[in-house]
């Protein structure tokens, strides 16, 4: 399991964490910066996606409608940006470079999509890792017991899984998140081998 680029540890990178909705990377990604609060900093997505009861705004993402997220697009704003599941989501360029200026690696969490964006603009930078669910069933299971979306959402967000997962192949690196604390302890053990 070698990184598929040299290490940049004297540089701050992005580490771009990807996986098909429901997998866990966003609770992987809550318990990275946790622990590495004062080196890692989340980069906060752009989202014409409606706000769920259990989201902040500037917290989750900062939420748009459609008409402002276009502008932000036209007017060149973004380093990354894709439709997923009929909503935009998009990565500005100025929340990268204030927090490169910095020094901090930034964690993102984000599709596949804006995953490959990313490596494309920031070849240098990116540590790519994909993480698996156990399995496609266990995938379903796990949105549906999320109560956050309709029947049709699921359905979609199961269709792009299948996708996604094809793409896994391009990643650094790719982790199996059947059990949680495992997961996180692979993810901990390349952040800290790649960045830290």
């Amino acid at each position: 399991m070698s990184p598929k680029r040299n290490n940049q540890t004297s540089l701050p990178r992005l580490i771009v964490i990807s996986a098909p909705s429901g997998a866990g990377k966003t609770t992987l990604c809550e318990m990275l910066l946790k622990e590495f609060s004062s080196s890692i900093t989340l980069s906060i997505s752009t989202t014409t996606r409606p706000r769920r009861h259990y989201e902040t705004e500037g917290v989750h993402y900062h939420f748009v409608s459609k008409d402002e997220f276009c502008r932000q697009a036209d007017r060149g704003d973004f380093a990354e940006w894709a439709e997923v599941h009929g909503n935009l989501y998009g990565t500005l360029k100025a929340t990268i470079d204030t927090n490169l200026a910095k020094g901090q690696h930034i964690l993102f969490d984000i599709d596949v999509q804006g995953a490959m964006s990313l490596l494309e603009h920031y070849p240098d930078r990116v540590l790519s890792i994909f993480i698996h669910p156990p399995s496609l069933v266990i995938l379903e299971d796990r949105l549906r017991k999320r109560q956050s979306e309709s029947g049709t959402s699921i359905e979609t967000r199961l269709q792009n899984a299948y996708n996604e997962l094809g793409w896994s192949q391009k990643f650094d690196y790719q982790i199996l998140n059947d059990d949680l604390q495992k997961a996180y302890t692979k993810l901990k053990t390349l952040v800290e081998k790649e960045c830290l």
